[in-house]
């Protein structure tokens, strides 16, 4: 017969109350079966309102920066000749806990996926419980987008009138169909290294038509948004006229598409001051910038006296990408979702 182990004497039963009328030790606590929605990309793209998103975007980097929201920097797996996975979390009081994977694979092409692929996942912030498995690729997408055009919401004169998009990819797209929310443009021009691509993307916007020459373009325009995979500049910092705001959200270490003479010789806006660190927490082309000349966009938010200074003023935004614009987006899609009976129940 084996004798009980004698229990230390300051030790106590680890109990739960589950609000009954019996206590139970941990280890016969167990989950159960929970409920847990799922969205689809394409339920995703339904439900989420991009007015809602650009409103609640620019409250958040606004939380952001009075220390409101907790968002760490982002761990990096990398594959070799394949692509790399960010982790990515956040949290902000009234929200859903978000914590997102995204894996960047530029070979995903030719096998006719997008390069960029992404998982969100929700959990509720009293019990740590899941609430919600979402796809992630549409929003990755679109909050880069978004927080991009906060940005010349925030940065770019009111006056602005003509805008060049470079690039005709996902971001293309989403900067081409959230840029009129905030600016009444009266041009849009975009310039791609395939002009048919470009011709193909300016049909989905009346004010829009594709260039040939981005130099012109660019040289002509009051908003820039640079939205490419580049490992390398993209434009010339030369092209870029006075009362300018541009904006890049581009990733490709160790260069990538903005021109750092534009970061180091002009004022730079960021989603948080982590994108003056190293790849993977920050951005490449801020290496050389000065941390004291910049400020973040809820810095802007909070104080407007902060953002452009001058009409002349050339103003740069540079995205890194932060979970803060994941947890919003998704608590939108998760919140409209439950409203109108979308996605799935998945037992859990």
């Amino acid at each position: 017969m084996i004798a009980p182990r004698p229990r230390h004497p300051e030790a106590a039963p680890n109990r739960t109350d589950h609000g009954n009328d019996s206590d139970q030790a941990a280890f016969e606590v167990g989950k159960g079966s929970r409920k847990v929605l799922v969205l689809s990309e394409q339920e995703v793209v339904r439900v989420l309102d991009p007015i809602d998103l650009l409103r609640e975007l620019e409250r958040s980097f606004a939380a952001l920066a009075r220390g409101e929201v907790q968002c760490p920097p982002r761990p990096q797996i990398s594959v070799p000749d394949r692509g790399f996975s960010l982790a990515m979390a956040a949290w902000q009081p009234g929200m859903q806990i978000c914590v997102k994977v995204v894996n960047v694979f530029d070979g995903n092409l030719k096998l006719g996926l997008p390069n960029h692929l992404a998982l969100i996942n929700l959990f509720d912030p009293d019990t740590g419980a899941a609430t919600c498995v979402m796809d992630g690729t549409y929003v990755t997408g679109i909050r880069t987008a978004a927080a991009a055009v906060v940005s010349h919401k925030l940065l770019s004169r009111p006056d602005s009138r003509v805008a060049t998009i470079v690039g005709a990819g996902v971001q293309a797209r989403e900067h081409l169909r959230l840029l009129p929310l905030v600016r009444d443009l009266e041009e849009i021009q975009i310039a791609s290294l395939e002009f048919e691509h470009a011709e193909h993307l300016a049909r989905l916007e009346p004010k829009a038509r594709a260039v040939r020459d981005l130099e012109h373009a660019v040289r002509r325009s009051d908003i820039v948004c640079l939205t490419t995979h580049s490992a390398t500049p993209v434009i010339e910092a030369a092209w870029v006229r006075p009362g300018t705001h541009i904006s890049s959200v581009g990733y490709h270490p160790p260069i990538g598409e903005l021109p750092p003479a534009l970061a180091r010789e002009n004022r730079v806006f960021v989603e948080t001051m982590d994108a003056f660190a190293a790849p993977p927490v920050g951005c490449a082309e801020l290496k050389d910038a000065d941390p004291s000349n910049a400020a973040t966009l809820g810095d802007v938010v909070n104080d407007p006296g902060r953002g452009r200074e001058r009409e002349s003023e050339i103003t740069v935004y540079k995205a890194m990408g932060v979970a803060m614009e994941d947890m919003v987006a998704a608590n939108l899609a998760y919140r409209a979702a439950q409203r109108g009976g979308a996605g799935a129940s998945m037992e859990w």
